[in-house]
């Protein structure tokens, strides 16, 4: 069989340079196009979803969330396993799926079960479902620096400004962000005077959120001129909210702040970021969409960044606190330095021992050839290319440049025999 190809290669001389054609423009395409990261993403295939309640202890959360949508969610097709974990005012399932199962499939199969077990969670609780990356989303994370600004004012620029403009970038599934204090209005009610003014708890809840909304109307036509008449009732100051009226007292009206005191707070935090031990800080990690390339996500993100921080306040500043592009490029330097040198060690070896320049140009050849072929069947099977896959193809150097040494000795032995023969018969 061997022969037959060798003879077959021997005669077809034309068609044996169209592939190798064919190879080097496939392999340079594939090492063009290939998502490039620092590490093999070896995570699950799954899809999360996320749901809040808050104020209910995990037993309430199993039995009241948990339970009915791990319930509904049984049954969808190519589910290999379905996980679950129940906290205070949280609820989280994880939903793996079969290796090679389309993610955004996936997603919706899961989107429509949930919409189905709606109905049988509380009122107002509504399941939401993770982002659409992986263990190793995080590529990218920042800090905003800004002197003479609180971690509030800083907290409430991320969440309202950068956040949602860096979400725009290609590739990138969510921006989550860290630090901070998140401002909210409290209000601090005094039972006594709840008690004294026969005004119900719930009637202030009732009373706050009825205050928070626009009202509707309509146009009013006067004197050949149109007017839109609406409503505007939400809530942008304390005075709103102290200016509620809540009830009545013997005719008089009582407002909110007759019975509580209402100021500006911050939301429940469970923990805080601390930057090399200089304090506090405020930023977001840039969470990569699944199957995108890391390092092409981290440019068009910086390059975002650079437009953003126009519109930045004075003084406030971006600040990287870790970029995984410099592992990236530091793996992939190391690896074809490697590879290079592997290549020009094993030349300078065949060329020393064969005597022969033609010789060694085989067997630089049959590495080019083999590394270019990899790259295409990594592209094929969706291999990213990252330590462990540039690494197999520098181990694997050593075993492809057998063959080609073994060839190019054999066909120099033959070319020599022959050469004495002639010479013998002469």
């Amino acid at each position: 069989m061997i022969e037959k190809i060798i003879t077959w290669s021997i005669n077809n001389r034309f068609f044996v340079w169209l592939g190798i054609v064919m190879i080097a423009i496939g392999g340079l395409y594939s090492i063009k196009n290939m998502p490039v990261d620092a590490i093999p993403d070896l995570s699950e295939n799954q899809v999360i979803v996320y749901t809040e309640y808050m104020g209910r202890n995990p037993k309430i959360m199993e039995d009241q969330i948990t339970y009915p949508l791990v319930s509904n969610l049984q049954g969808i097709p190519k589910i290999k396993s379905i996980r679950a974990a129940s906290m205070f005012g949280m609820s989280f399932i994880f939903v793996v799926f079969d290796d090679g199962v389309d993610e955004y499939w996936a997603r919706t199969r899961v989107l429509e079960r949930l919409n189905y077990a709606q109905r049988f969670l509380p009122q107002g609780v509504t399941p939401t479902l993770g982002p659409d990356g992986t263990g190793l989303g995080h590529v990218f994370w920042y800090t905003l620096d800004g002197d003479g600004y609180n971690l509030g004012e800083l907290r409430a620029l991320q969440d309202w400004y950068v956040k949602f403009a860096l979400q725009n970038v290609d590739g990138v599934s969510e921006v989550a962000s860290f630090g901070g204090f998140q401002k909210l209005y409290q209000v601090t009610i005094d039972p006594h005077k709840l008690i004294y003014y026969g005004v119900p708890l719930m009637d202030i809840t009732r009373a706050v959120t009825a205050n928070n909304r626009d009202v509707g109307g309509s146009l009013y036509e006067m004197n050949s001129t149109g007017y839109l008449i609406r409503g505007q009732g939400y809530i942008t100051g304390l005075e709103d909210i102290r200016d509620i009226s809540i009830g009545t007292y013997k005719s008089i009206p009582v407002l909110l702040s007759d019975v509580a005191e209402v100021q500006m707070s911050s939301d429940l935090r469970l923990g805080i970021v601390d930057e090399n031990g200089e304090g506090e800080v405020v930023g977001g990690i840039v969470v990569m969409r699944f199957g995108e390339n890391a390092r092409d996500v981290i440019e068009r993100t910086k390059v975002k960044m650079q437009e953003v921080e126009k519109g930045l306040p004075a003084g406030v500043k971006f600040k990287t606190a870790y970029d995984r592009s410099d592992l990236i490029l530091a793996s992939i330097d190391t690896l074809t330095e490697s590879l290079w040198q592997m290549i020009v060690i094993v030349s300078i070896v065949v060329i020393i021992f064969l005597f022969s320049i033609r010789s060694g140009l085989i067997a630089i050849a049959c590495i080019l050839l083999s590394v270019l072929i990899g790259f295409i069947l990594m592209q094929l099977f969706g291999v990213t290319s990252n330590i462990m896959s540039l690494g197999g193809i520098a181990l694997a150097i050593g075993d492809v440049v057998d063959p080609g040494i073994v060839m190019a000795e054999n066909a120099y032995r033959s070319l020599t025999n022959r050469v004495l023969k002639t010479q013998t018969k002469d």
